[in-house]
């Protein structure tokens, strides 16, 4: 049997069991002004007669790559991508972002750097960063050569209109699904134990490619939710990849039918080949060349593939919703259980 995540140390349905078991001590604090608690792509409350989405994200062990490759100027997209990309699930526009950085030493030169990226994420999305933390904690955090780290981001979004949870998602909408950049920001745990072996770990080509930043959808999606009006469901494809279609699939009892999905990029076929995962544990795990999922009518499919055009990201119909809650993959004449 071939490497899984949960063998690479990230049981995500182990996580799924344990966030279970505190969704009562994190609903003992709601209040009526929660409009969306924990459990979704962002937190909504209600405050004045505007609706306020907040999340908080990582960028997980893709930060051991840029320790290795000794380039800290692009985390911080990935950092800007994981936070806006989640929000704007719910039709949320970022408005302000604040960020979490705890580090082995005090270098000036790593912090800039790691910060140029946070500002260079923060202008695609035009949204200011409006503080943060830096905390120097040598003996909680270790990393390479001395130049450990870990980075968080939180964000702040206004809806300006109804919230788009999924709720309204109906038999045969479809699904489009834009283009990921590679990698993104998940599944690091599994592809660094897969691609890092003593051959691999001083490739500075593949590190490289490792260290691509994670495509920023805000921009696109925003302007699709506006013009399309259709648009019933949105999912960014991050930890737990396609398995985390469910997110929105439970608000309206429905499911998901991938069967049309991209050729995977050449680095989902090399860690597929030198891990020997199976698919179902790979289209569990990695984007697999789609970041961001949007379910909309079957008559508007040509006009949100038509606008993330003009925005320079390719998309195309991978699949429909289904009756039944769940989410299934269709590969090679088979039908694969990813839930």
């Amino acid at each position: 049997m071939g490497f899984t995540y949960a063998k690479a140390g990230v049981n995500v349905w182990k996580i799924k069991g344990i966030q279970g078991g505190i969704a009562s001590l994190l609903e003992s604090t709601l209040n009526k002004d929660v409009i969306l608690p924990a459990g979704h792509y962002a937190g909504v409350m209600k405050i004045g007669n505007k609706q306020i989405a907040m999340h908080t994200d990582g960028v997980g062990t893709k930060v051991l790559i840029a320790q290795l490759l000794e380039k800290f100027d692009t985390v911080g997209i990935d950092a800007v991508a994981m936070n806006v990309n989640d929000i704007v699930c719910i039709g949320a526009r970022p408005v302000a972002l604040m960020d979490y950085l705890a580090i082995e030493t005090t270098d000036e030169k790593q912090i800039y750097e790691i910060m140029k990226g946070i500002a260079a994420g923060a202008k695609m999305v035009d949204c200011p960063v409006v503080g943060g933390e830096t905390a120097v904690v040598p003996d909680l955090i270790k990393g390479f050569t001395g130049r450990g780290f870990d980075l968080s981001v939180s964000v702040i979004g206004e809806v300006d209109g109804p919230l788009i949870t999924g709720e309204k998602m109906r038999v045969d909408d479809v699904i489009i699904g834009i283009e990921s950049s590679g990698l993104h920001s998940n599944g690091y745990s599994l592809a660094r134990k897969v691609l890092l072996n003593d051959r691999n770990l001083l490739n500075e080509e593949l590190l490289l490619e490792m260290l691509i930043p994670t495509y920023i959808y805000s921009n696109v999606v925003l302007d699709v939710i506006k013009k399309v009006k259709s648009v019933r469901g949105m999912a960014h494809i991050t930890g737990g990849a396609f398995s985390k279609l469910l997110r929105i699939g439970r608000l309206a009892k429905k499911g998901f039918l991938l069967d049309n999905m991209p050729i995977p990029l050449p680095i989902f076929d090399m860690i597929k080949k030198e891990g020997k995962i199976d698919d179902r544990e790979m289209y569990r795990t990695f984007n697999m060349g789609i970041g961001f999922c949007i379910v909309c009518d079957p008559k508007d499919a040509k006009k949100v593939i038509d606008i993330c055009a003009r925005h320079k990201l390719k998309a195309q119909k991978i699949g429909k919703i289904t009756a039944k809650e769940e989410v299934f993959l269709q590969k090679d004449g088979k039908k694969i259980d990813l839930a």
